[in-house]
């Protein structure tokens, strides 16, 4: 798998015919190791093991109804209280950081409501806070730790 642009992290690789499989800590499970999956793993151990959100607060492929369609949601990261604080899209590192995919993050965000939004194909970071009430995102230079997300919220 290709290097990325995040801290390494200790892995478990398995086989299981023709697929790579990784440990997902998260799900307790093997996971097919796909490009996004590589990505997503990557995201989830700098979330947990550098930013400080509760891998109890994180939820993976999460199913969500967008336009009486099911959608499902990369990474999300819940609030103490159970509200969704962090929307998280990870692309494949092949995978250009396109307004397109960014619009994707933003229309599922529209019934998720999560104050943050991160873009990631693991070269490319691209995080927001999304201002509800003025309708529009401020850029952030760099991803918020937990406490530092939950402070620019409160």
């Amino acid at each position: 798998m290709q290097a990325l642009d995040l801290p390494p992290f200790e892995y478990k690789l398995t086989k299981s015919g023709a697929n790579s499989l990784i440990w997902d800590v998260l799900r307790r499970k093997n996971v097919v190791l796909t490009p996004e999956e590589w990505v997503r793993q990557h995201v989830v151990h700098y979330l947990t093991g550098h930013l400080n959100y509760p891998r109890s607060l994180l939820s993976l492929e999460r199913g969500h109804a967008y336009n009486q369609r099911q959608k499902r949601t990369d990474i999300c990261a819940f609030g103490p209280g159970g509200a969704p604080l962090l929307l998280v899209e990870c692309k494949a590192a092949t995978v250009p950081i396109t307004a397109a995919v960014a619009h994707q993050v933003t229309t599922y965000n529209q019934t998720i409501g999560a104050p943050f939004l991160l873009l990631t194909n693991g070269l490319q970071h691209y995080c927001w806070l999304v201002d509800f009430a003025q309708k529009n995102n401020q850029r952030l230079a760099e991803i918020p730790s937990y406490p530092q997300a939950l402070a620019l919220i409160a």
